[in-house]
């Protein structure tokens, strides 16, 4: 072969894209060529291997997300169109008035239901790193094992304070409490107060038909008694059958999170803490959960710094979710009892 030759098969050589074998864990062995630039490289890695996921990722609208839309779709059509206006009326001043309220519960529930299906739950950003030194944070989370910060080996980044990895998203969540199928999201910093307001709605909403449902009920079959008559509604059977076990589902769901707010945890570190302080205990020690800021204090931290706005979704949290406030930074007079 001629020197020309040679040098032109080097130069064809050293411009042929070679391919760059990826090894990531939870997917299959990839291969990307090396003239895509590393944003191109990431968004093909991402197609390749969360293709068959795409499902699971927040915004997308699930089989649980179309069950509980068809239950609110179904329980406000039955409560309006048969339990008010086959008790009270429509056209009347009590069944008007109820249809209004229900009406108005049904329209905060599913707004408050899209945010926290769609809102992003609070997203580690890629320039995060824990400053040890930074006088608001004067803890930092760390390992069980090793006592090293909390590293997170699947998004290559550090985890601040109270952020957990979800194996559903694929990525970590800041103050994560769970992964809820119910939203296809997990429920974190960004979107807690939405998750918590539309159950708080949900209890009310289901109430408020229960009770038209026990009056609506009795007057049909009140009537039918009196008039040898067969009125009596299979939506009745039906609305209740759906109504009392969502309304007892849905007050204990609540009732756990009102439990949770009020110390000022998540689902995940109730379980850490549970774990936690049988270890204190075991060697003479109390533990304190230290996120504890007392009642009022844990309350506005989630709902909000003014209390008219505790129950409107749209208030902004407190707090970038990256930094808290821990009962070891806070005046004295303040420490929980």
């Amino acid at each position: 072969m001629s020197n020309g030759a040679g040098a032109a098969a080097a130069a064809a050589a050293a411009h042929r894209p070679y391919p760059l074998i990826l090894l990531v864990e939870g997917c299959e062995e990839s291969t990307l060529p090396l003239n895509q630039t590393s944003q191109e490289v990431i968004e093909t890695w991402q197609r390749r291997c969360w293709g068959s996921d795409r499902r699971r990722m927040r915004g997308y609208v699930t089989l649980p997300i179309v069950v509980v839309l068809t239950a609110i779709g179904y329980l406000y059509y039955t409560t309006l169109f048969v339990l008010i206006d086959g008790w009270l009326g429509l056209s009347t001043a009590a069944g008007f008035a109820n249809a209004a309220v229900f009406t108005a519960l049904a329209v905060v529930v599913v707004v408050t239901y899209g945010i926290a299906v769609f809102k992003d739950p609070g997203r580690v950003p890629d320039s995060f790193s824990p400053d040890i030194e930074h006088s608001d944070s004067p803890i930092h989370e760390i390992k069980r094992k090793g006592g090293d910060l909390r590293y997170c080996h699947k998004c290559s980044h550090y985890k601040p304070s109270r952020a957990h990895h979800c194996r559903t998203c694929k990525r970590c969540v800041l103050r994560m409490d769970h992964h809820c199928v119910w939203i296809n999201n997990c429920v974190g910093h960004e979107n807690y107060k939405a998750f918590l307001i539309f159950v708080f709605y949900g209890v009310t909403a289901c109430i408020h038909s229960m009770v038209l449902l026990v009056g609506s009920a009795s007057y049909a079959l009140h009537n039918d008694q009196e008039h040898n008559a067969g009125s009596f509604n299979i939506s009745y059977i039906i609305c209740g059958i759906l109504l009392l076990p969502l309304t007892i589902a849905l007050i204990v769901l609540l009732g756990w999170h009102i439990y949770l707010i009020l110390q000022n945890k998540t689902t995940i570190e109730y379980h850490e803490g549970v774990k936690a302080m049988w270890l204190a205990e075991k060697v003479g020690n109390v533990y304190r959960h230290p996120y504890d800021l007392g009642i009022y204090e844990n309350l506005m931290g989630v709902l909000g710094p003014s209390i008219f706005c505790w129950f409107c979704p749209t208030t902004k949290n407190i707090g970038s979710g990256l930094r808290f406030r821990t009962a070891y930074d806070v005046p004295l007079s303040t420490f929980p009892t």
